[in-house]
């Protein structure tokens, strides 16, 4: 109970209003709270690394070859909803391709591998 009215005494006391407004200026003065950067690897695999504006790498990882749907997403540098509506499954689906739960099926998956190795295809799905 405690944590709960530590976090609605919080919420009141928040203006959301100065948030978002500073959260727009820094958009528009390209800054950014957090950057993802990809690099292919020699194997196939893609190195995601998170990295904070002072430099430091809050999160580094190798994504292996095999994962198709995480290196064609990696490639083409777009969000989830944004990946998954050009090439037409529901955000949700890609992101159980993504976590291991499920498996693309076979057009998905040629498609996966192709965006993986070419991701500029990715434009032209969305004409």
């Amino acid at each position: 109970m405690k944590k709960a009215k530590v976090t609605r005494k919080r919420a009141r006391s928040r203006d959301l209003n100065a948030e978002l407004r500073a959260a727009l200026s820094d958009m528009k003065a390209r800054r950014w709270a957090r950057k993802t950067e990809f690099t292919r690897r020699a194997d196939g695999g893609v190195r995601r690394r998170i990295v904070l504006p002072d430099g430091t790498v809050e999160k580094d990882q190798v994504i292996p070859a095999g994962d198709w749907a995480q290196i064609a997403r990696a490639g083409t540098g777009l969000s989830q909803a944004q990946f998954a509506k050009r090439i037409g499954v529901s955000v949700r689906t890609l992101q159980e391709w993504e976590q291991g739960r499920k498996r693309p099926s076979g057009p998905a998956a040629a498609l996966l591998r192709i965006v993986a190795s070419r991701p500029e295809v990715v434009g032209a799905l969305d004409r």
